[in-house]
Order: C-alpha cells, then structure tokens, then sequence
C-alpha cells in the first residue's frame, strides 16, 4: 500500500466536529463512534439510550446507544449474531441469567435471537456510550 492510499484508508476527515472517513474507492472506513454517538437524552420518556446508526456496510451494521443514568434497553432480541463494545461510562449487559458489567474496552459476542437487555446505573456518569456490531454477513 502507498504512503496515499495509507492516509486516504486511515485518516478520517472532519465532518463539522465530527469524524468521519472512507477507504479508497469504498473499500474501507474509519470512523470516530464516540464524536458520531447521539447526545444522551435524560427525559426521554421511555427511558431509552439516544440511537444513532453510524454506518450500515458489507457484513455488518454499527449502531451508537447513548445512555443517560438509569436508562436501559429491556429485553430483546435481534435477527443477527452481535457484538456490543462500551466506549465510555459504565453500563450493565444481560443475558442468559448472567449479568456482565461493561467499561471500556469490554467487548461481548451474542448469538441471533438470544434475548439480552443493557442498562445503565443511577451511579454512572454523564453519559455512557455502547457500540453495536450486528453482524449481519450480507455481500454487496
């Protein structure tokens, strides 16, 4: 690879205050999660995280949850194999009976159709952030 083609795949270019970046020719792209995540909204009314998808590519769908304190995601499932990283904060993973406490850096693999929840604590900070992967497996 060129020392070119190197900036254009690794580089992201700014977007307003945002990151954003793509792969020579589309085929690859780098992205800032935690600059592109929703702003936490605190009243919303169902109690959920703010939802941002931040790109949908060949294979898999990543998908921003913005967490206030005391926010969750009850009970679901989702037709895809997944995986659920915490970028920031601290929230709680369920699934199985078994409760698994996220920070960041912690990174959990879910089958398809395997009911889980997310929450996160009173006690957490301002915000939390959780980044989905659903691995969808498509080609384009």
């Amino acid at each position: 690879m060129s020392t070119d083609e190197s900036a254009s795949t690794q580089d992201p270019v700014r977007d307003g205050d945002r990151r954003v970046g793509a792969g020579r020719e589309g085929t690859g792209a780098v992205l800032d999660a935690l600059a592109l995540a929703a702003a936490p909204q605190p009243d919303n009314p169902r109690g959920r995280p703010s939802v941002k998808r931040l790109i949908q590519a060949d294979g898999a769908n990543l998908v921003a949850f913005t967490f206030a304190p005391g926010q969750s995601f009850p009970d679901h499932s989702v037709a895809h194999p997944i995986t659920v990283q915490c970028l920031s904060g601290e929230l709680t993973f369920t699934v199985g009976g078994e409760t698994t406490q996220m920070r960041p850096g912690v990174v959990i693999h879910c089958a398809e159709r395997v009911t889980h929840r997310v929450d996160c604590p009173d006690t957490a900070p301002e915000s939390s952030v959780l980044l989905l992967t659903m691995l969808t497996g498509e080609r384009h």
